[in-house]
């Protein structure tokens, strides 16, 4: 059965998602027109395939509708404002993986010892004028990047941050994760586990709520400042202060950083996971109807 928002409602609850998302799509939006690239800023509209119309719009999941809503029947996945059964029906694969991966994830004790050094094998060898951040240069030179890739166990265990390592960093890691076998890798307390919470969460758009959405884009916006600040740029003229994990201090910053990030990221997970769950009993009991 189907709960139907009533027009003002609904649209009042839209608005304030375009504008909560809008903190942070405005200014991308202005850097683009501009032409201005933000190595910190952009990644989530750059690396994500969601783009920032998709993020602004609202939606209230499988299960509401909304009244008086001819804008929304256009969209993929709608009819006569609402999420369509044969819509969550065709889904089942997707909810399917994406629980896979949450569920064990979540089941995988939490690695604290990588010091965010997949950033840093990402440019081991490189010339600074190679690296994929080139308009920013490396706080210790190329030499002394490599001294620190050198020195410390390089243990990644993220597929789409490991698959970025350069050739002479990937026989380092002391991890193999592949494309087709994340949920045998991937660990709660990975900064790039915690930032694929928003991209778990819009490919199940329009079947969840987009407040959830919005809150996993927020965790990801606020990890990815932590991941650059402890990556090998030197990024002081955009106002992130360095962590510097090749220091014990650093190290010591970078942990407690990621433990607030995994505490943060564990009950949106969860959410996450339920929202899954909940698609997949509805659509048992399409299918027994």
């Amino acid at each position: 059965m189907t709960d139907v928002l009533d027009e003002a409602t609904w649209r009042a609850r839209a608005v304030a998602h375009a504008e909560r998302v809008d903190a942070f799509v405005r200014p991308h939006l202005e850097r683009r027109g501009a032409s201005v690239k933000h190595p910190v800023h952009d990644f989530l509209f750059t690396y994500y395939s969601q783009r920032p119309a998709q993020l602004r719009r609202w939606h209230p999941g499988f299960g509401v509708g909304l009244a008086d809503a001819p804008e929304y029947d256009g969209l993929k996945g709608y009819a006569d404002g609402t999420v369509t059964a044969e819509h969550v029906v065709s889904q089942r694969p997707l909810v399917e993986s994406i629980h896979a991966l949450l569920t064990a994830t979540a089941g995988r004790p939490a690695n604290f010892g990588c010091f965010g050094m997949h950033e840093w094998a990402m440019v081991y060898r490189l010339a600074e004028d190679e690296t994929r951040h080139a308009d920013w240069p490396l706080r210790l030179g190329a030499e002394g990047t490599d001294r620190v890739v050198e020195s410390h166990k390089v243990a990644c265990s993220h597929f789409d941050a490991f698959r970025f390592f350069t050739p002479r960093a990937r026989p380092l890691n002391t991890l193999s994760p592949g494309r087709d076998d994340r949920p045998s890798f991937e660990q709660p307390a990975c900064l790039h586990a915690g930032m694929d919470l928003y991209k778990h969460a819009f490919r199940l758009t329009p079947m969840i709520s987009s407040d959830l959405v919005a809150d996993c884009f927020e965790l990801a916006r606020d990890i990815r400042e932590l991941d650059m600040r402890a990556a090998p740029y030197d990024l002081a003229d955009l106002g992130f202060e360095p962590v510097r994990i090749e220091t014990p201090e650093g190290k010591a910053a970078y942990v407690e950083a990621q433990r607030r990030f995994a505490e943060r990221g564990a009950p949106l997970r969860a959410r996450l996971g339920d929202a899954c769950e909940g698609l997949l009993v509805a659509e048992d009991r399409l299918h027994a109807r």
